[in-house]
């Protein structure tokens, strides 16, 4: 059974910092691409960050220079370190594990920017 595990979100002021974590288990983690996704209220899902297998990684633009994805194999795990955030980065942030035609989702974790 395939199972993503998110934590780290939580409250945060603007111009703060967080660290989202996500462990999975069930896959061989080392051949997945690895990303995080976000949804905020009224609007579609939409794709943060992500890690490739071979460590390459794209970007949103609304995110560049302020979060870095990052992944241990060993650990089975991907990171996203979140810096200067702010009120447009409120959202459930979801992990994801894609391989060719497999997609696996976690249950999300809240993030809220706010003073």
């Amino acid at each position: 059974q395939v199972q993503l595990a998110e934590s780290g979100g939580g409250l945060v002021q603007p111009g703060g910092s967080l660290i989202l974590s996500c462990v999975a288990s069930g896959i061989i983690f080392s051949t997945y691409a690895m990303g995080w996704y976000r949804q905020a209220p009224g609007k579609q899902r939409e794709l943060v960050a992500i890690i490739f297998r071979g460590g390459s990684t794209n970007y949103a633009d609304s995110v560049k220079g302020r979060f870095t994805i990052s992944r241990d194999n060993a650990k089975k795990t991907v990171y996203l370190q979140m810096n200067s955030l702010n009120s447009e980065d409120t959202a459930v942030y979801y992990c994801n594990a894609g391989q060719y035609d497999l997609n696996y989702w976690g249950q999300g974790t809240q993030v809220t920017v706010s003073s």
